[in-house]
């Protein structure tokens, strides 16, 4: 997944070598790095999670980051690259439905930058997902504006795991995002981890197995 339009970052698209490939999978998960991250990291950490059946892909901007300044700053300083970056999960999510995966099967797990992303764009397109885990985020934009989100997640299961207080993400943005998920019929579960930091931790790692991929139909 690349572009050659010197207006837009181009986008690379990495896959697990250590699970299957997507013409032979039944799932998969889009893993979403977060600033300053790469999709080689979010790949090696997909050893930590129960994923049989599955394909995993990873998609990195370039730089780094997909999206310049906090996922709180006024949304016209983000953009393009914001826009873009929804596009190029939107992209992702087509080339796996052409392999024959629905929605249903296709499960997000985002980090910090990665998190507020996948959170963004699920909540955007809002339908029965496999689940999503989202570590230290929250939906995008100086202002949370529940009109932008629509659909029905259908009982999709959310887990959001955040440090209380996070530099970067409030908590109070999280409440605002568990509450625009929940009306939009997500099974969302929320753990905070008091004084935690901007990391993920192993009890992180393991609800996100139990609540989400031990979940699998």
């Amino acid at each position: 997944m690349t572009s050659s339009n010197h207006n837009r970052p181009t986008t690379f698209l990495k896959t697990s070598p250590e699970h299957l490939a997507l013409e032979e999978a039944k799932k998969a998960l889009v893993m979403v790095h977060g600033r300053g991250g790469s999709a080689t990291d979010m790949l090696q950490f997909s050893r930590y999670f129960k994923l049989q059946d599955f394909a995993v892909l990873a998609p990195e901007a370039t730089g780094h980051s997909w999206y310049p300044l906090s996922f709180m700053a006024d949304e016209s300083s983000n953009e393009p690259q914001l826009s873009q970056s929804l596009d190029t999960l939107d992209q992702t999510v087509a080339m796996i439905n052409k392999a024959g995966i629905g929605a249903e099967n296709i499960y997000f797990f985002g980090f910090s930058q990665g998190a507020c992303l996948s959170l963004e764009y699920t909540a955007r397109h809002a339908k029965r997902y496999g689940g999503v885990a989202a570590i230290i985020g929250g939906v995008i934009g100086q202002k949370v504006h529940p009109e932008r989100y629509s659909g029905d997640f259908a009982g999709t299961p959310v887990f959001i795991g955040t440090s209380n207080p996070d530099f970067h993400v409030p908590i109070t943005r999280v409440y605002a995002t568990v509450n625009i998920l929940r009306d939009l019929n997500a099974a969302v579960t929320l753990k905070e981890y008091p004084g935690l930091g901007h990391t993920i931790n192993q009890d992180q790692i393991e609800l996100t197995n139990r609540l989400i991929f031990d979940r699998q139909p």
